[in-house]
């Protein structure tokens, strides 16, 4: 069986969860199961804390993961990304009090707390800064005012926590993180398995991102309507009973479907209807 670790709680549990749903596996039913057998699939799922899964996936323990690019680089496993799955999107920022320092350049002889001490040890010295770097695992942002550091390395989503403990964030980010896909570094076994795992996870992505749209034109227009749904490789035409007319279906971005149903209505298009995909292969 493929062997996958998936996360356990946090900001990537949930999402991790309903993809695999999605692309048609089972999951667990209870917060407390470790382990989950899908026999039909022959996959075995290991729910584990999302810092953990980079380690057991780079010894080699199990053959895939989903965690976070943070945790995996952080880790320093020896596992690879292999896929972005774009949720749980978030920035690792330098943040610290106001008029004090405004550049990493500027954090030499300073300490800097943080729960990335792996990513940011790599960045500071990147940059040639000697700084200490202090390992925290949560509630970082009350590092400086407990005066354990004089900096802190946080996760970024929107900010709020970090303005409403009286900090501001400084200097480009550290890293721009989302959820992905692990292996271990080098590791071709069980390839056909993983490939068909990574197949159904981008099924699920594209049938997110898009919507099936069919509509009925006037031949004379369709070339005018096609080049408003050209579709992936190039939509489906096929004539109507009523001579005269055609039937369109295009996959189109849900994020453009409304602009482009007001501009097929415009052009003399009827019937235009949108449904959504629930799986995909390209």
């Amino acid at each position: 069986m493929l062997r996958i670790a998936v996360p356990n709680k946090g900001s990537l549990s949930e999402p991790a969860a309903a993809m695999l749903h999605e692309a048609g596996y089972r999951q667990r039913k209870d917060r407390k199961e470790l382990v989950l057998i899908d026999v039909d699939n022959q996959v075995e799922f290991f729910y584990l804390r999302p810092r953990d899964i980079a380690v057991y996936v780079g010894l080699g323990r199990l053959d895939i993961g989903i965690t976070g690019r943070d945790l995996l680089l952080d880790s320093r496993a020896d596992a690879e990304e292999i896929m972005q799955l774009g949720f749980a999107a978030s920035t690792l920022r330098y943040a610290t009090t106001p008029g004090t320092v405004s550049d990493v350049q500027e954090f030499n002889g300073l300490t800097v707390a943080t729960s990335f001490a792996g990513v940011v040890g790599a960045h500071l010295a990147e940059h040639g800064v000697e700084a200490s770097v202090v390992h925290l695992d949560g509630a970082v942002e009350t590092a400086i005012q407990l005066g354990v550091a004089e900096v802190i390395a946080d996760v970024v989503e929107t900010g709020t926590t970090l303005r409403n403990a009286g900090l501001a964030i400084i200097g480009e980010p550290i890293l721009e993180s989302e959820s992905v896909v692990i292996r271990r570094r080098d590791d071709t076994s069980q390839e056909a398995r993983v490939q068909q795992f990574l197949r159904r996870l981008q099924g699920v992505l594209v049938a997110r991102r898009y919507v099936m749209m069919d509509y009925d034109i006037r031949t004379e227009l369709v070339e005018k309507a096609v080049a408003l749904t050209p579709g992936l490789e190039s939509p489906t035409v096929s004539p109507l009973h009523d001579r005269g007319w055609a039937a369109v279906r295009s996959m189109v971005p849900v994020r453009d479907a409304q602009r482009v149903m007001d501009e097929l209505y415009d052009l003399g298009a009827r019937a235009i209807l949108t449904t959504g995909i629930h799986a995909a292969r390209l």
